[in-house]
């Protein structure tokens, strides 16, 4: 018996002592989400990893929330710095074209592309200032299935997939919400995606506190090289694009006390899902 015991208690130890490798190396690779069993532990040691569990998620949220607000500082010194360099380019380029000596000469082209390109400057700036107006949310109880459907009824050329339950009711703003699943379903036709998926997660999302959305479309996947950079400011693989549609939604998810991540894994033949953190109804509770 005894020494049956003796052998548990060394097979035991070094579990522990794996796991604690585990959330070393988790840490070390700024990987957050980490979240070991308490399967098999007794009670002291159960409630110490169900501590470091939540521990993860804590420090997952701060670091997004620090990253954000980095962006966020830098994002309003450049629009602030760039507004004044383009405002009076714009101003004397189009003085120049409406003067009479210009007009029909070859001079006029080329004020007239250093015009359109202070233009162009000048709404682009004006767009990432948005990531730095944003209002206080008015929080609420929100019928998530019914603000799906409603966004369903303005995609019809997408085949539609929910599974959530209609009694799923989460706190938060529904403007910013809707904003946010509307920039991901605008995403995944930009991505050629035919189908868009939506369900609850299983359980909550590291912490009870959440609710779990995944949203995931069988559009063209995101690569590699691209996955890290997909929330940062100013950052966009399209042509046409601005870069603030991603970065805008997590800043909104963020400021309802929620999250918006990417998920490294497929789901249901999903090439790319992204994952809400919702905080649940405040009367359910």
């Amino acid at each position: 018996m005894v020494v049956a015991g003796g052998w548990w208690f060394i097979r035991h130890q070094r579990k522990l002592r794996l796991r604690a490798h585990l959330m070393q190396e988790a840490i070390r690779n700024k990987d957050f989400t980490f979240r070991m069993p308490t399967g098999g532990m007794i009670f002291g040691e159960r409630a110490m990893q169900e501590t470091l569990n939540q521990l993860g998620e804590t420090i997952r949220q701060q670091v997004n929330q620090s990253e954000v607000e980095s962006w966020e500082r830098l994002t309003r010194v450049l629009t602030h710095e760039m507004m004044n360099a383009t405002a009076p380019i714009t101003s004397i380029s189009q003085s120049l074209l409406n003067r009479p000596d210009v007009k029909g000469t070859p001079l006029e082209d080329g004020i007239k592309a250093i015009y359109d390109t202070s233009r162009h400057l000048s709404d682009f700036v004006t767009s990432y200032r948005k990531m730095s107006e944003l209002e206080k949310p008015k929080m609420d109880d929100v019928d998530l299935l019914k603000m799906i459907e409603d966004i369903r009824k303005a995609y019809p050329q997408l085949a539609w997939e929910v599974n959530i339950s209609p009694d799923m009711t989460v706190w938060a703003d529904a403007g910013m919400l809707r904003q946010v699943l509307m920039n991901l379903v605008k995403n995944a036709i930009e991505a050629k995606a035919q189908k868009i998926v939506v369900e609850k997660g299983q359980g909550s999302n590291h912490d009870s506190a959440f609710l779990t959305l995944y949203i995931g479309n069988d559009g063209l996947p995101i690569p590699a090289e691209n996955r890290q950079s997909l929330f940062v400011p100013f950052f966009t693989t399209k042509r046409s694009g601005s870069g603030i549609g991603l970065s805008l939604s997590r800043r909104m998810m963020i400021l309802q006390g929620g999250m918006l991540d990417l998920v490294e894994q497929s789901r249901q033949g999903c090439c790319v899902v992204f994952m809400l953190s919702l905080q649940p109804s405040k009367a359910s509770s």
